[in-house]
């Protein structure tokens, strides 16, 4: 039964080059859900880099304290990335969620599906797409300059399988400009929310 109570989770996810993180971070500016709307914070084993801040930007973990939270049920979700564990931390989620606050997350396709069987009442899944895969494309490359042509077709071929996950979200959302995405992702994100309050 739905507890009126708690927040929902936006989980947002796209292929890499689809714009999600850039349309989240756009999100939260928004003035209507500044007060409701909290982007989640992930934990992660990489070591910290020069300005980040330890429960603002992660919560920065060593492997065996990573390895001692899952074990401990502790994790929602979780991917290795480059050598490095990132994942959800169930205590911070639950935490917010109580307050009847609602967040904000980008993840993959394996970590929505992931919070969505933890939490089939409260996950709401947004899936972002480009607006063609020649735009996705070149975004990729602009974003990879430095990377080598076949992790180039890689990525390529991992975001055409994403795309095909798209139609198992709850909304799918094409991004052709960033301001008109925005709106789109607020309006999706204050109906949902209004809806739970005339349940």
């Amino acid at each position: 039964m739905w507890n009126k109570k708690q927040g929902f989770l936006f989980i947002v996810s796209g292929p890499s080059g689809s714009g999600k993180t850039t349309l989240a971070s756009g999100l939260l500016k928004a003035p209507e859900l500044k007060n409701s709307l909290v982007r989640s914070v992930s934990l992660t084993t990489r070591p910290r880099r020069r300005g980040e801040r330890d429960k603002k930007d992660y919560f920065f973990v060593s492997e065996n304290e990573f390895k001692r939270l899952l074990k401990a049920k502790k994790i929602l979700e979780w991917t290795r990335y480059l050598g490095y564990y990132y994942a959800t931390p169930k205590d911070f989620v639950e935490g917010y969620l109580k307050k009847n606050k609602h967040l904000i997350l980008c993840l993959d396709i394996k970590g929505a599906r992931a919070l969505k069987r933890f939490y089939p009442e409260n996950a709401v899944t947004i899936f972002v797409m480009p607006s063609s895969l020649s735009v996705l494309k070149s975004r990729i490359e602009k974003r990879s300059r430095e990377t080598a042509k076949e992790e180039i077709r890689g990525r390529l071929r991992l975001a055409e399988n994403e795309l095909l996950a798209a139609d198992t979200y709850d909304y799918c959302l094409v991004n052709e400009d960033l301001k008109q995405g925005v709106e789109e992702l607020k309006g999706i994100i204050l109906a949902k929310i209004k809806s739970k309050g005339q349940d």
